[in-house]
């Protein structure tokens, strides 16, 4: 007697074939050439970064995206930097770690990698730039693939395999302050094939030939892995709908059912042309013992290869039963949909058995054909059974469907955007005080980048003129900045510019400006920095193309009034809040030095370098404002001023502001228009020019005074004076 079967793994399975992995002749080329029934891959198996030793290594077929086995890593590596340290500045020490590692991919070779996920947020976008810092190189898997210099220079070249065969990924000290100081969960999109795979290619690959045939079906990207080439292939074979048979030495894949052939009524129960009267007996299987449901779990290209889910349902109450596919392939929801709609009425389908016997002559008959009945029922052959030249075949009943219209919804992906990092731009700005306390000699840093998605950049400072470098750490917050296209008119220090208005082109597209009501102002919201002048802004009106219109403005803030008559096209513009400004701290004794800073961010090839002269402004008081005069019994002015503070810029309490000084000093300077100029220093908010002064200075019957008052700080004159100019009368010229 000679027996040929269509072996079956685990539940009978969607298609014409079922759940059947192998088609066998006495059950050899199932068992030497597929293996045993172990278990295939799992979805979850792909998600999980691992480093067990003995952890397969996944073949990748197609685009998918995988987390991948370390293989190799070093311990932490510290590095130290040291900022501050001026007189009177305590010294600050910080810290970074770095890491480096490698990653396998794939057990077998790879075209490219694309996107990195680094817990779970993009480490490397889609064209290829970088979010944050690290080293890499890529090594495909192929046959003259060398040993990786890292690991060689760590491990020795000796004892450093070159992993041949199989693809890997090296992250060369990749920095971790952006993890929590811990080398973070890596995915990565690996582009193995550079189109769909069709599902024959894929199998007769892992097989070595031993299961083979062309198909039209295809894959966008599969994970084959397990412990036998059986428990790769066989998910396949449970959800897609194919067709297999035994050609005698190997299994035949092909697409769905393959044409059914017809058995007439006469070739029914005959053997040697003798009728016999066995007839063909139909069984059911119990519907209790059929799902109800069935749920297929597979990765979503829409939703950056996430894990998604798709089901299929029939009539049930409570106590369903549900059938779970997990296939590690990157497919349309679509396509997941219809493969749960067809295993579902597959197996409802496949409740009916048969068996028949059919005459020696259709030996032809194989395992995995159909035939049609003379009802016109389609029958798959399950088993094959040759004795006394007697065919008798065990059926299974199937129908053909069309599920190419199925649609299913893939839901959203929940990662951010992919934004280019881009390249830096700096501003090193001379300001006052940002906020309301003692500041040291300092300069401000603010960067940005010219595309949405730059984040930040590390940063060194020279306060010698590039003769030696601190490392000062990383930039701020991404500022608000850009350029001035329009030209900012003089005004009133002491009014609402209601007139007047600025125009600004933004770095990038993705920076906005926001409009802020008047007590928003008095709070100092919307400080920006135009030129060397500090404003605030009412109103901020997008234009289109990253530029905006500005008005609503009040001018010359803290202390910047001499700037207002030197704008023009071009000067830049820094939005000015504490979270995207780093301070650069000057020693007192270079104050008048130029100050050079060189930021470095991922996508900066070289160093940008900014600078700029340390005025020390942060430590000098601003200039006197209300500067007035009135005559004198006998002749003269008596000139007074108001004076203002770099230590406070709210009045809270009605009251004067802090000095900030260690004594309250001012340089007075009278210039009549005749005569000489006199300079005086004086100890309060006011002095006398009177008629015998003016007198000594030749002034004689002079009819207008020039006056200007700096205030004399600890380092230095306020950088403009309050000026005015006075008849004899103390009138206002």
């Amino acid at each position: 007697m000679a027996t040929l079967v269509l072996t079956t793994i685990g539940t009978v399975i969607g298609g014409p074939i079922g759940g059947a992995i192998g088609a066998v002749l006495g059950q050899q080329v199932d068992q030497r050439l597929l293996g045993p029934r172990r278990q295939g891959a799992r979805l979850g198996a792909l998600t999980v970064q691992t480093s067990a030793y003995g952890q397969p290594i996944p073949k990748l077929f197609g685009t998918l995206r995988v987390a991948g086995t370390v293989i190799w890593a070093t311990d932490l590596r510290e590095d130290r930097s040291t900022s501050g340290g001026g007189k009177g500045k305590p010294k600050t020490t910080s810290y970074s770690y770095s890491a480096s590692f490698a990653v396998a991919l794939s057990g077998r070779p790879i075209r490219a990698v694309h996107r990195i996920w680094a817990d779970g947020k993009l480490l490397r976008g889609a064209a290829g730039d970088w979010k944050s810092e690290t080293g890499f190189r890529l090594h495909p898997g192929d046959e003259a693939q060398a040993i990786d210099p890292l690991i060689a220079a760590a491990e020795g070249a000796a004892g450093t395999p070159a992993y041949r065969g199989m693809a890997y990924a090296v992250f060369e000290d990749m920095q971790l302050a952006d993890f929590g100081n811990r080398i973070p969960s890596l995915t990565f999109e690996v582009e193995a094939d550079s189109a769909p795979v069709p599902l024959g290619t894929i199998a007769g690959l892992l097989s070595d030939g031993a299961v083979a045939g062309p198909t039209a079906a295809t894959l966008g990207g599969y994970a084959a892995s397990g412990d036998s080439v059986r428990g790769a292939i066989e998910t396949i074979a449970r959800a897609i709908p194919l067709s297999l048979r035994d050609d005698g030495t190997r299994l035949l894949i092909g697409d769905t059912v393959p044409a059914a052939m017809p058995i007439a009524a006469d070739e029914l129960g005959t053997a040697d042309g003798e009728a016999r009267a066995e007839r063909r007996r139909v069984d059911r299987a119990a519907a209790g013992t059929l799902p109800d449901e069935v749920t297929i779990t597979y990765y979503e290209p829409e939703r950056d290869y996430q894990a998604g889910l798709q089901r299929a349902r029939r009539g049930g109450g409570p106590g369903r039963r549900v059938e779970a596919i997990e296939l590690a392939a990157a497919m349309a929801a679509g396509a997941a949909k219809a493969v749960a709609e067809r295993r579902l009425a597959d197996a409802w389908d496949a409740r009916a058995t048969a068996k028949a016997t059919l005459p020696w002559r259709r030996l032809d008959l194989r395992p995995g054909d159909t035939i049609t009945a003379q009802d016109g029922r389609v029958w798959r052959i399950g088993g094959w059974t040759l004795e006394n030249m007697v065919l008798t075949l065990t059926l299974r009943a199937t129908a053909e469907r069309d599920l190419s219209a199925i649609v299913a919804q893939p839901g959203r992906a929940t990662a951010g955007a992919d934004a280019v990092h881009g390249p830096t731009s700096l501003a090193l700005l001379n300001l006052p005080p940002v906020d309301d306390g003692a500041a040291g000699p300092r300069l401000w840093l603010a960067a940005a980048g010219v595309s949405p998605g730059w984040r930040r950049a590390a940063v060194i400072a020279s306060t010698d003129g590039g003769a030696s470098w601190q490392e000062i750490g990383a930039t701020a917050a991404p500022a608000i900045m850009g350029d001035a296209l329009t030209v900012l008119p003089p005004d009133d220090t002491a009014l609402f510019d209601a007139r007047s208005f600025v125009e600004v082109a933004l770095l990038n597209e993705a920076m906005t400006l926001l409009s802020r009501d008047c007590d928003a102002l008095v709070d100092g919201a919307n400080l920006a920095m135009i030129g060397d002048e500090l404003i605030q802004f009412g109103q901020a009106d997008a234009i289109g193309g990253g530029r905006w219109r500005l008005s609503g403005l009040i001018r010359g803030r803290r202390g910047t009034e001499a700037a207002m008559s030197g704008h023009a096209v071009g000067d830049r513009f820094v939005l000015v809040t504490a979270d995207t400004l780093l301070p650069i701290e000057v020693p007192p004794d270079r104050i008048g030095a130029n100050v050079r800073v060189i930021a470095t961010g991922v996508a900066d090839a070289a160093g940008v370098e900014s600078g700029a002269i340390a005025t020390g402004r942060a430590l000098r008081p601003p200039c006197p404002v209300h500067l007035t005069a009135a005559p004198l019994p006998g002749g003269g002015l008596r000139l007074s001023w108001v004076r203002r503070s770099r230590v406070g810029w709210a009045w809270t309490d009605g009251g004067d502001v802090l000095l900030g000084e260690e004594t309250e000093r001012y340089r007075v300077t009278i210039t009549p228009n005749a005569g000489a100029a006199r300079t005086v220093e004086v100890a309060l908010p006011g002095c006398d020019y009177d008629a015998a002064a003016i007198a000594a200075d030749g002034a004689g019957a002079a009819d207008r005074f020039a006056v200007s008052v700096v205030q004399l700080g600890n380092h230095g004159a306020t950088p403009d004076a309050a000026r005015a100019t006075f008849n004899p009368m103390g009138g206002r010229l």
